[in-house]
């Protein structure tokens, strides 16, 4: 068997995209390290996405596409941002594996020939460059990113059940119809834990190999700042939630949960004082609370901006939600009967309703599976 590090007998072209905003000054010494990856086994398409930029990066561009026949330059009207560039690219891309790389030379593009070997020998699906495996060298920078970085991946590690060591590399490495077949959303740099969290729920085969870095200032040209690491947490738990394991949903819909519950308690109380009885009060109640419970499940948890798609889903919802409504009017009326203050058997019959109504939910109502490393397809029965 062969290992990532070994060489492969199999011709292949690799799309490479590049990704350029003002960057005349390492955009062509870039393109010419690009073009060093390429070998007898190894074809190249060089893609260059000028995205808006305002400098003379895309007059280069076309300098370099008339000098090297593998390049192609596709040029944006105005500045979108790292993943509209990317996006550009990659639906332009006709190779058999793409590759990601920036124009600003922070990561060596001679790295691209070692990353790839796992998807030459039909071993990955999708490669990560890794900042953080790589004994090579490293060029010594902020603190704080770093940190930001590492708590970024860990983040997203625990959404996505990979155990990735740096969510947020340049360094991607794609067979081609993987992620032609991916819609990327993200404009900027939501791209990185969006386009992870996809081949996460995709279950195809991930590797991850030790890259090097040679991180710029801020004065030098670097563009990721602290806006881009909360849209990073925005999108980690935007595409992530509905498809995240278990633990991570059930504490997302404790939140949810509590959310409806107040709601729940609050209505049942002022009721109860306003005189209304217990089989009066209990029901109400718990229907308003099950409107704001359904509402942020649909929206924010289980399928962002969803709508109903069959018959069959509303009648479930419905049925689980008469079920848990005859639950929490049962254990209400009984720890009263039992002597209970109110406020106590209320609180009681929520707790109950909250683990049953997250169960039925997610393993009833939107039973979609779990994001996670690959998955190998089930053997036909009888094979």
């Amino acid at each position: 068997m062969t290992t990532v590090d070994s060489p492969s007998p199999k011709t292949a072209t690799l799309s490479i995209v590049v990704a350029c905003f003002n960057e005349e000054q390492t955009l062509a010494p870039c393109i010419e390290k690009v073009r060093t990856v390429a070998d007898e086994q190894l074809s190249l398409e060089i893609i260059i996405v000028d995205d808006g930029s305002t400098d003379r990066s895309l007059r280069i561009a076309h300098g370099l596409k008339e000098k090297y026949p593998e390049i192609v330059v596709i040029s944006q009207d105005h500045n979108q941002g790292k993943g509209a560039a990317l996006r550009a690219g990659f639906q332009r891309a006709t190779g058999d594996f793409v590759g990601v790389q920036d124009a600003d030379l922070e990561y060596d593009p001679t790295d691209l020939k070692r990353l790839i070997v796992p998807l030459l020998n039909g071993e990955a699906d999708v490669v990560f460059g890794s900042r953080f495996l790589s004994s090579g060298a490293h060029r010594v920078l902020y603190f704080w990113h770093s940190l930001g970085n590492h708590f970024l991946t860990l983040l997203s590690n625990m959404f996505t059940d990979l155990n990735l060591t740096d969510m947020e590399t340049c360094y991607k490495v794609f067979r081609r119809d993987i992620i032609q077949s991916i819609e990327i959303k993200e404009n900027r740099f939501g791209f990185e834990p969006e386009i992870v969290a996809k081949v996460a729920h995709m279950r195809v085969r991930i590797f991850e190999m030790g890259v090097s870095y040679y991180g710029r200032t801020y004065e030098e040209g670097k563009k990721v700042g602290m806006k881009d690491g909360f849209r990073a947490l925005y999108c980690i738990v935007r595409y992530n939630l509905h498809r995240a394991p278990g633990p991570i949903q059930f504490l997302a819909y404790l939140a949810i949960g509590g959310i409806a519950a107040i709601v729940n308690y609050v209505v049942f109380i002022a009721m109860f004082a306003a005189g209304w009885n217990v089989a009066a009060a209990a029901p109400t109640a718990f229907g308003l609370a099950a409107v704001v419970n359904y509402l942020l499940c649909v929206i924010v948890l289980f399928r962002h901006k969803a709508r109903w798609n069959s018959t069959v889903e509303v009648i479930m919802y419905s049925l689980l939600v008469s079920v848990v409504a005859c639950l929490d009017l049962g254990i209400t009326k009984t720890l009263i009967s039992a002597g209970t203050a109110p406020g106590m058997a209320k609180l009681a019959a929520t707790a109950a309703g909250l683990i049953v109504n997250f169960s039925g939910r997610k393993y009833w109502v939107f039973p979609e599976a779990s994001s996670g490393p690959w998955k190998p397809a089930r053997p036909h029965p009888g094979n």
